[in-house]
């Protein structure tokens, strides 16, 4: 919880409020101001998103070349050599659509604005256009000097404050917040699905080499298959753990309405409780539909939703 003096830094105060009336004004109960949605809404929320973070593309890179080689290893040492037509058909039909949608909701999560507040648009000419009341102040962020919604956070990579920010996360180079959440989700749950399947394939396949010739089970040199399949095995077992758990601390994350900073912090709830239907729905779209599970499928976040500013 912050400090009372903390608290009375970077805000503006509503008119007839100065010196120690100002002052005290913080020291009151707190008071929140309802403000549209598309007041906060950064003008590049339709636009394309991309942050210049070399690490975060660094990052980005290497995830897409290990989905690729992952590929590789699976049509080209496992499926396209086994006899079976059907098994070969059905695991490289089901392993490139989880590998698509993986990538899809990678590329998404990247270019998806998360939920960016418009950045410098705390002038004085704005704040005084909010037409404050006496008593009524406004969170400023030093940072990026933008008025600072409720449960907003910045974040020193993008260089923006973030609505609903849980992390910044350089493996798909951005921050994960109110506008991009559910492609992070759809990522991390294909990743894990996609991985699950190669390992399932991986332990038959050495099953199968093991009962025939490894010269037939695989167009590459026995020695050449032992590695890449041992490599693809750690990848797929690394990957599963990595992802399983990213998207279970994201599901109880949304079903608690609690981002991962706001946990981090401990900070106290402001804002009113909802079941965990209604957080899911929050998330991925009103209602329930298969389009839960498609990273084109955009999100309804409510265009009537309002966002408090602490005051």
């Amino acid at each position: 919880m912050k400090s009372p003096v903390h608290r009375c830094r970077d805000v503006e105060h509503g008119r007839g409020q100065a010196g120690t009336g100002a002052r005290s004004s913080c020291l009151q109960a707190e008071q929140r101001i309802p403000i549209s949605k598309d007041v906060i809404t950064s003008s590049s929320a339709s636009a394309m998103w991309f942050i210049r973070d070399t690490c975060g593309i660094v990052c980005a890179v290497i995830t897409w070349l290990l989905v690729l080689y992952a590929d590789f290893v699976v049509l080209f040492v496992m499926l396209l050599p086994s006899k079976n037509l059907m098994y070969s058909i059905v695991n490289g039909t089901l392993f490139n659509t989880l590998a698509f949608l993986a990538l899809a909701s990678h590329l998404r999560a990247m270019c998806t604005d998360p939920g960016a507040v418009p950045k410098g648009n705390a002038t004085k000419e704005y704040i005084e256009s909010l037409q404050l009341k006496p008593g009524q102040v406004v969170y400023k962020c030093p940072k990026c000097c933008s008025i600072k919604p409720d449960r907003a956070h910045h974040c020193s990579v993008c260089k923006r404050c973030i609505r609903k920010m849980d992390h910044h996360c350089p493996w798909v180079n951005n921050c994960v917040g109110e506008n991009n959440q559910k492609y992070f989700v759809l990522f991390t749950m294909y990743i894990a699905l996609v991985s699950l399947h190669t390992l399932v394939m991986v332990a038959f396949h050495f099953l199968y080499c093991f009962e025939d010739d490894w010269t037939k089970c695989s167009s590459f040199s026995p020695p050449a298959t032992v590695i890449l399949l041992i490599l693809l095995c750690f990848e797929g077992l690394l990957f599963l753990i990595f992802t399983s758990v990213m998207f279970g601390t994201q599901v109880h994350s949304i079903c608690t309405d609690e981002t991962g900073i706001e946990q981090l912090k401990k900070e106290e709830r402001r804002w009113a409780k909802k079941t965990k239907w209604m957080n899911m729905r929050a998330v991925f779209g009103h209602p329930f539909s298969l389009l839960w599970f498609s990273p084109f499928s955009t999100p309804d976040h409510g265009k009537a939703e309002t966002y408090q500013y602490v005051v």
